[in-house]
């Protein structure tokens, strides 16, 4: 009895496996995708408005972003009810979701106040932005190795977070600059504007904290 039960247990192990590489478990590890795409976009318009682009243009363009990610999320949500088999627990996919989620509102707030505060230069955003882009990217690698390649999503969160320290790094350096000016409202301005910026970055590592969890429980 114990051997027939062991079978079966066997064969739902080789069916739940099958269903995770398949249609189901590909589409949420894509709706994840897409909602990181569109935190990348959100990070490519703050830099364009660095460069010069018209910052309540912007604004607009980043409703449209923000449009995006937000229908891959509730799509993503959506799926998490029906399908049976996912890449990590559904509690940990809403948490890394919810974080994305999180990175494209900061971005969001952060485009929306640069065209309020209006500072004449965003020249000291151009790094963290740049920080942000590149743990981005780490973070959708991580995420497209869900299924196929558990082992490689760990190097690839690390990276995620280190993109973040970088940011954080990178706003204590501004700061230190700005202090050494003459307290004025551009000062006032600039800092307010690198908070938000490490509010993006506190999301992104809440992201990349997410996922590394998810796949620590996933290999006990």
């Amino acid at each position: 009895m114990a051997v027939r039960r062991s079978g079966r247990g066997r064969r739902g192990l080789v069916r739940a496996w099958d269903d995770l590489r398949g249609g189901s478990g590909r589409r949420v590890v894509e709706l994840v995708r897409v909602q990181i795409a569109a935190a990348r976009a959100g990070a490519e318009l703050a830099g364009e408005v660095v460069g010069g682009l018209d910052r309540s243009l912007a604004r607009t363009r980043m409703a449209e972003v923000e449009h995006q990610g937000d229908a891959a999320r509730a799509e993503l949500v959506a799926l998490l009810r029906r399908v049976l088999v996912t890449p990590i627990d559904r509690e940990d996919l809403f948490r890394l979701s919810r974080s994305i989620d999180d990175v494209l509102d900061q971005l969001r707030d952060y485009v929306r106040e640069a065209d309020i505060f209006g500072p004449a230069d965003l020249g000291f955003a151009a790094e963290p932005l740049q920080a942000l882009a590149e743990g981005l990217n780490e973070l959708e690698r991580a995420v497209q190795h869900m299924i196929d390649d558990p082992g490689a999503v760990a190097a690839a969160a690390l990276a995620t977070r280190k993109a973040r320290t970088r940011m954080r790094q990178l706003r204590q350096s501004r700061l230190g600059e700005l202090f050494t000016l003459p307290l004025d409202m551009d000062t006032l301005r600039r800092r307010e504007l690198l908070s938000r910026l490490d509010a993006v970055g506190q999301r992104l590592g809440e992201a990349a904290d997410a996922l590394a969890d998810a796949m620590l429980k996933r290999s006990h």
